[in-house]
């Protein structure tokens, strides 16, 4: 066999999928039996436990060896639990906490979560600094805006993942903290000079390289102290900075290709080739055409070789990392240990700040104040509507997607009114319409469940440090005056 018979084998080891449905379509079976690294799991590919380990089983039966990755952050961002929200709350509540062996634990159980599954590489945790309240994408996914909270913490969480044998995956490098635009959607720049990202944005992915973490990824953030090119495709930041600088030798992952940020600027197949080339491993993809795009990016790859754009040995060396993940997370495998989902409540808890709230005596009215999510939350359940309905009936709850023309026109004076908000300071008209009621009914309770940011209007307020299910439920304990049972969750 000559080195160019590789090539084909050596691309398929690169690439991470993404595929509609609930059941592995036959194109993915057949590409995981011939070599290809693996898959990413989306929402739509998950409804319940019993399904995705079969899904999973169905994915490693072809190749056992397959890295099966997900988002699985905790708080916002969940896929096992996209329909009732998560068992756990996310980084922001775990830093706000301040607790590195609660994080430590949380990782662990959300691990176990993942492993009882079948799922061995966890896209998380984010390692960015949230440094600009504004930013549209990172909020509460991060741990906080002081770095070195951020880099304990991120050390912290990969320990406990890793422990239980599921990889974990830093992101999203050089550090997407300091943005006002979604990458998702748009070019998104960041203007920090070369000393401020060394300051602020590394140090919690330097603190991810000491505790071994697995992989990273790679932002499409275009930093311009580094390079006009976004970083996923940058030599000097994903060579130069990341291996070179920082000396990580680990599997480094694209975020989405399709996201438009890449898909938008320099193209989806162009940008897979010039990752490569930049010296990152594995490419994401979503599951939009999704054979037809894996096959398009298969024969871009082997393409950029025989023209001479990528060289055999950088490809070669790709595949040999992501083999080298493969093996890991085979070795490591641990299964059967159901996670304690206590453990997510009570952290829950511990992140809830409160202020002036006495517990309610009859059936409230809530106003929820929604503004639409970002792509990397996608539509999960929050609020604390559902709660407060089961605990008294009769509650009504009010949902409003742009400015309500009078939330209160028909509540009478004694009923009690709270207004639920996430990322208040955001959004203008979310913090216009909850200061509007707050100012007619001074004693409504405002309950912030994103980032708490500014000055709430509220003397009578909640900030849960995040949109979790547990984080919910914790905000809902506060108002009754009495505790509600773990609800059962994925597991």
């Amino acid at each position: 066999m000559t080195v160019h018979d590789d090539l084909h084998q050596w691309a398929d080891a690169c690439l991470l999928p993404g595929f509609a449905g609930l059941h592995a379509p036959d194109w993915v079976r057949r590409k995981l039996a011939s070599g290809l690294a693996g898959v990413v799991l989306y929402h739509d590919n998950v409804t319940d436990p019993a399904q995705l380990s079969r899904l999973t089983a169905q994915l490693l039966a072809e190749n056992p060896a397959a890295l099966i990755g997900i988002d699985e952050e905790g708080g916002d961002v969940s896929r096992l639990e996209v329909a009732e929200g998560s068992s756990w709350p996310g980084n922001h509540a775990l830093g706000h906490i301040d607790d590195l062996d609660l994080t430590r634990a949380v990782a662990t159980e959300i691990g176990r979560s993942l492993a009882c599954a079948g799922v061995n590489l966890n896209l998380g945790p984010v390692a960015d600094v949230n440094n600009n309240p504004s930013n549209p994408v990172i909020g509460v996914r991060s741990f906080g805006c002081d770095h070195k909270t951020v880099a304990a913490h991120t050390a912290a969480y990969i320990e406990g993942l890793q422990s239980v044998g599921v990889a974990a995956c830093a992101k999203h490098f050089p550090g997407h903290g300091n943005t006002t635009t979604d990458s998702h959607h748009e070019r998104t720049v960041v203007e920090d000079t070369a000393a401020e990202f060394e300051a602020t944005a590394f140090p919690p992915f330097k603190a991810a390289i000491r505790a071994g973490v697995r992989s990273i990824m790679t932002a499409h953030i275009t930093a311009t102290a580094f390079d006009a090119a976004p970083a996923t495709i940058s030599a000097p930041i994903v060579t130069g900075l990341l291996r070179d600088r920082l000396g990580y030798d680990g599997v480094v992952i694209t975020d989405s290709l399709e996201m438009a940020a890449i898909e938008d600027t320099v193209g989806l197949v162009e940008g897979a080739v010039q990752a490569l080339i930049a010296g990152v491993d594995a490419l994401c993809l979503g599951v939009r055409d999704g054979e037809a795009r894996t096959a398009a990016l298969r024969e871009a790859i082997v393409g950029a070789v025989r023209q001479g754009r990528l060289p055999e040995q950088r490809l070669a060396q790709a595949a040999a990392r992501i083999s080298a993940l493969s093996s890991w997370t085979a070795s490591h495998r641990e299964g059967g240990v159901l996670p304690d989902r206590a453990l997510g409540l009570a952290a829950a808890r511990r992140a809830l700040h409160s202020t002036g709230i006495n517990p309610l005596t009859t059936a409230p009215v809530v106003i929820e104040l929604v503004s639409e999510p970002n792509p990397a939350v996608g539509h999960t359940s929050w609020g604390l509507g559902s709660l407060l309905c089961d605990a008294f009936p009769g509650t009504r709850v009010d949902r409003y997607e742009e400015t309500p023309a009078d939330p209160l026109h028909d509540v009478p004076a004694a009923t009690p009114v709270v207004i639920t908000v996430r990322d208040a300071h955001r959004h203008p008209w979310i913090s216009a319409a909850a200061a509007s009621v707050v100012a007619r009914r001074p004693d409504a309770v405002l309950v912030e469940m994103g980032l708490p940011h500014g000055t709430l209007p509220s003397s009578h307020r909640i900030v849960t440090h995040g949109a979790a299910r547990v984080c919910a439920q914790a905000a809902a304990e506060a108002l009754l005056g009495t505790a509600i049972p773990v609800a059962p969750g994925m597991s």
